[in-house]
């Protein structure tokens, strides 16, 4: 008990030498603030840039004319070759025509 008494006597002298000390304020620190604006002004600057310095592409052109051979049953089971020469644009058929009449 004796030491317990003792030893909050002497923090209690620490205490009260602490409250006399002199603390020296701290000097504010400024920090920069990072502006958005030079990264966002870099962005749009590249990316317009890569509009600017890309160039169309042209068109591939499609075959003036078509050649369509098809392989038809005659009358008589006789298999016959039919040569047909057609605009390219007449000719078009949809990928998935096939879907609709094959089963």
């Amino acid at each position: 008990m004796e030491n317990d008494e003792q030893l909050e006597r002497f923090f209690d002298q620490m205490k009260k030498q602490d409250e006399q000390l002199d603390i020296p304020a701290f000097p504010e620190v400024k920090t920069r603030k990072f502006n958005l604006w030079i990264p966002a002004g870099i962005a749009a600057s590249l990316a317009l840039l890569g509009l600017i310095m890309q160039e169309p592409q042209p068109l591939p052109e499609g075959p003036n004319e078509v050649l369509i051979i098809t392989l038809q049953e005659g009358d008589n089971n006789e298999q016959e070759f039919i040569i047909e020469e057609k605009a390219y644009l007449d000719v078009w058929e949809s990928p998935t025509a096939s879907l609709l009449t094959d089963y």
